[in-house]
């Protein structure tokens, strides 16, 4: 029998890289399209994926073309393009990619890390903690661990996988082990409102073989962690130290103190504290879980420290939610208290930008500076009326600018103050490293 080839419509994305990153491993071949080159496809191709930036039939490899090719696309492709419309008319078999995921971790022990924020980061720490342990695992990553890759694997007795709301996504996994992190608003192109973000939030939680690890800010029953000592888990006794926070760690069994992590911003220390309860829920030995804690590499693009001189500092973040972008903030002045702060920001989304028009205001003019660029469309059409300018026109009291992208490192580089943000999840995170070459040179 002919052994089935999987194409990738949107193979650069981050989700859909690790799965095809996967695959490959596993000996499948593998192919896609993506619309522009990147540092993703750059790694797949290296891997021997081949893969097309045309969208037209013709680009598809010859190989791909037959009807054994398995399809996997992200919701973020139009329904109209060709590649993918050929393969539906023609018979192939087409998913989603949640639907390939939630397949290839139906029969392990699977954990599942949810929430509208801090999903990525606290994947990443369990996958690291998994690491440190030795254990068996394969782990699917929503961004690029430091020094690694958004796909790990060491073997398969555990499947470590961030669980995506968007979409209704996390409704194809079947979780033994699962924590949700955060419950925000979010994602109003494909909710009605909150209270059914909460409802489908709660019909995950039902999939879940145990009691769902759960941050004491959701509300939810379940496991609690949090800071505060009604929590099942808590942390308190917070220090600053380094680049990170001493602290004591409070378990149902003991007290654990002078812990370590090694990360900045107080929503890290809550992203700890699950990773921690799930691997240990897991069985994976509590020392370990401390060294774990202690070296954790970090993720791209979350806090990611790209340039620190005395008198420049560049934070990278994929920031794309008011919410995310206090947490920035907040992060940044308890750290740096004294210096000034530039917010870069890069808004994703029509839908989002109008609905959370003012909560972006609001969150924004906490710094002492703001550069808007374009919004990032991603998946959507424009809406009348919404737009970056409109963005601006609601920032006050503080200096704001809308600048077009060519333009952006020679303007920072000219600013006074020495802690530029650079925040969104679309295409800006491409800008950062002109950015960082024009502070070098300033």
């Amino acid at each position: 029998m002919t052994q089935a080839l999987y194409y990738f419509v949107g193979i650069g994305g981050i989700g859909m890289s690790s799965i095809a990153r996967y695959l490959v491993e596993q000996g499948y071949q593998v192919a896609g399209y993506d619309k522009t080159p990147s540092k993703i496809t750059d790694s797949l191709a290296l891997l021997g994926v081949k893969i097309t930036f045309e969208e037209a039939v013709s680009a598809l490899p010859k190989d791909f073309t037959g009807k054994n090719t398995q399809v996997v696309y992200t919701p973020a492709i139009p329904s109209n393009h060709p590649q993918l419309n050929y393969f539906t008319a023609q018979g192939n078999t087409v998913m989603k990619r949640a639907a390939l995921l939630g397949a290839l971790t139906q029969d392990t022990f699977c954990i599942a890390v949810a929430g509208t924020h801090g999903k990525t980061t606290t994947t990443a720490i369990l996958t690291h903690l998994f690491s440190k342990a030795g254990a068996s695992f394969t782990s699917f990553v929503g961004g690029l661990i430091n020094g690694s890759s958004n796909m790990v694997s060491t073997g398969n007795q555990y499947t470590l996988v961030e669980a995506d709301e968007f979409d209704r996504s996390f409704l194809h996994l079947s979780p033994q082990l699962a924590c949700i992190t955060s419950i925000d608003a979010d994602h109003l192109d494909i909710y009605e409102d909150k209270n059914d973000i909460e409802a489908t939030y709660a019909q995950f939680a039902a999939k879940v073989k145990a009691p769902v690890v759960v941050s004491e800010a959701t509300g939810l029953a379940g496991v609690q962690y949090g800071f505060s000592t009604h929590s099942d888990f808590f942390i308190d006794n917070i220090q600053p130290k380094n680049t990170g926070y001493q602290f004591d760690f409070h378990t149902p069994e003991k007290t654990h103190v002078n812990c370590y992590l090694n990360q900045l911003g107080l929503h890290n220390l809550s992203n700890a504290m699950a990773a921690f309860i799930l691997a240990n829920s897991a069985g994976l030995a509590t020392e370990k879980l401390f060294e774990g804690w202690e070296d954790f590499p970090g993720v791209e693009r979350r806090l990611q420290v790209l340039l620190h001189t005395e008198n420049r500092i560049l934070i990278d973040d994929y920031a794309h939610h008011p919410t995310e972008i206090n947490a920035v903030y907040k992060t940044l002045e308890q750290a740096f208290p004294q210096k000034k702060k530039c917010a870069v920001f890069q808004p994703h989304l029509f839908s989002r930008t109008r609905d959370f028009l003012n909560e972006f205001a609001v969150a924004l003019a906490q710094f002492d500076r703001v550069i808007l660029l374009d919004i990032y469309p991603a998946r959507e059409e424009p809406i009348a009326g919404i737009t970056s300018q409109a963005l601006l026109d609601c920032i006050h009291n503080v200096p704001a600018i809308l600048l077009a992208k060519d333009a952006l490192a020679a303007h920072v580089a000219g600013l006074e103050e020495e802690i530029i943000a650079v925040m969104g999840a679309g295409d800006i995170g491409v800008e950062v490293e002109s950015i960082k070459k024009a502070l070098e040179n300033d």
